[in-house]
């Protein structure tokens, strides 16, 4: 019986919030109510929901911190010069534009939000794709998947998903997947330079000046607090940076400068907004390098460490308290969101193993599974992870189904800490997804078709995912 209701309170939770009625912050906290009081053990809910808070306060902390902290990175202007260097870099050459493209993509995708990485990687590259005539089919499938890889941080959702739904430390999941991450995203490199060859043999490699025309066009400049659509000729300045001055949640406005001059400067993001501060960028630079290096050092616990550099962070740059407000209140949408996700996800969690579901559906699904495979589940559930996360969505995947084969890899000796791992590997095809909300951002202003993009990303999506999970395996990690 409780095999039966565990599958049918996971159902009921995937169709209501692939279907879109109910959000999943929502879903995650009173589908499983009701459910735990179907199962006559309604008047436990509340000892399950205090334990699963209790287990995942320090997960929600590290996202809501972690978000600070590199939304207020992109708003003082650290990945500014990157911006323009890789814009420099690229010039008029179709196979530079595309790898900048691919370490544009990468490098935004710090900040853990698909949209802002999308919005910053269009505004600066679509016009040198459209000067160019390249197929912007290319850039959405190198920004998607590159960002995909990318989204494996611990701070951009799935792991944490991930270490949320299995009770386990998001850093023991992260940090010895590094190794196979990186081969990963040297993937998409490798694909961006085939891809860039591919477009450089089609069009040729041209200069600044042979790349200018004058027909005007029209192109779709900016995101976030609302789009705008601006006339520029062919060959304008490929600047069209996206201000972040209002956080992650959603970008300001960009201009595509005018000008025909071969030496304009290149600009990825808008070099006027107001929270730029470019005397504290040695610092800003090496509080980062040295968060990051304690990460994967494992000197203090992840949640801790961005706590202490989201206070720093702020404090020196914004040393006002109005400043330090209006910076938190940018950003307060992402923190609220991924936050109360977390939090509403120990009351599903709590619940499906409290009641003994997890256990039933497990134990069935152990039946189902051949004894052959058993011990392989690790690479089972990395398989799985590439339809499973790509046909619904992170919360579905993670809470509805990862504990399921997690209990039933426990059965054949396989640890939880190595399916969390492999379920982080379908991440690249994920992120072109129809059921995530910031593919429809990248699309939408790079004006390709959802279809279009759809055919020609995801193969290429699923081999990178297949190098991340075996690279996993070659490594031993998995």
């Amino acid at each position: 019986m409780l095999t039966v209701l565990g599958f049918a309170m996971i159902a009921t939770f995937l169709v209501l919030i692939m279907t879109k009625k109910m959000s999943p912050i929502a879903s995650l906290v009173l589908i499983p109510a009701l459910f735990c009081v179907a199962v006559g053990q309604g008047a436990k809910l509340g000892d399950y929901v205090i334990e699963g808070v209790g287990t995942l306060a320090p997960t929600a902390a590290m996202l809501m911190f972690a978000i600070v902290y590199f939304g207020v990175m992109i708003d003082v202007g650290l990945f500014d010069p990157i911006v323009r260097a890789i814009l420099r870099f690229c010039k008029a050459d179709p196979m530079r534009i595309v790898v900048g493209t691919a370490l544009l993509a990468a490098i935004v995708s710090l900040d853990g939000d698909g949209s802002t990485t999308f919005m910053i990687t269009v505004s600066a590259m679509y016009p040198l794709y459209k000067r160019l005539k390249m197929s912007l089919v290319v850039m959405t499938c190198v920004a998607a998947t590159a960002n995909g890889v990318m989204n494996t941080l611990p701070w951009g959702g799935p792991t944490a998903r991930a270490a949320t739904a299995l009770k386990v430390d998001a850093a023991d999941i992260f940090v010895p997947m590094i190794p196979a991450l990186a081969v990963g995203l040297l993937a998409v490199i490798l694909l961006a330079f085939v891809l860039g060859r591919r477009e450089r043999k089609r069009l040729g490699t041209l200069t600044l000046d042979e790349a200018l025309v004058t027909e005007p066009e029209t192109v779709l400049v900016g995101a976030g607090g609302g789009d705008r659509l601006t006339k520029a000729p062919r060959g304008t300045g490929t600047g069209g940076g996206t201000g972040t001055g209002t956080g992650t949640g959603g970008a300001g406005g960009a201009d595509i400068a005018e000008g025909d001059d071969e030496e304009q400067e290149f600009k990825g993001l808008d070099p006027d907004r107001p929270t730029l501060r470019p005397k504290l960028y040695w610092f800003n630079a090496g509080l980062t390098v040295a968060l990051l290096a304690a990460m994967i050092l494992e000197l203090m616990p992840i949640p801790v460490l961005f706590l202490i550099g989201a206070a720093l962070a702020l404090t020196v740059n914004f040393p006002r308290m109005p400043d330090q407000r209006a910076r938190i209140a940018a950003h307060a949408d992402n923190v609220l969101n991924v936050s109360g996700m977390v939090f509403a996800a120990a009351v599903f969690t709590g619940v499906l193993t409290g009641t003994g579901m997890v256990e039933h559906m497990a134990d069935w699904l152990v039946g189902a599974i051949p004894d052959a495979m058993g011990p392989h589940m690790a690479v089972v559930t990395g398989l799985l992870s590439l339809p499973l996360t790509y046909f619904m969505s992170n919360d579905g995947f993670y809470f509805g189904v990862l504990p399921v084969l997690a209990e039933a890899g426990a059965a054949h000796g396989v640890s939880h800490l190595e399916i969390a791992r492999a379920s982080i590997a379908g991440q690249p095809l994920h992120m072109s997804s129809p059921l995530v909300p910031a593919v429809y951002v990248l699309v939408g202003m790079a004006k390709v078709e959802f279809g279009d993009h759809t055919r020609f990303t995801v193969k290429w999506a699923v081999l990178t995912s297949l190098v991340v999970l075996c690279a996993g395996v070659l490594f031993g990690i998995i």
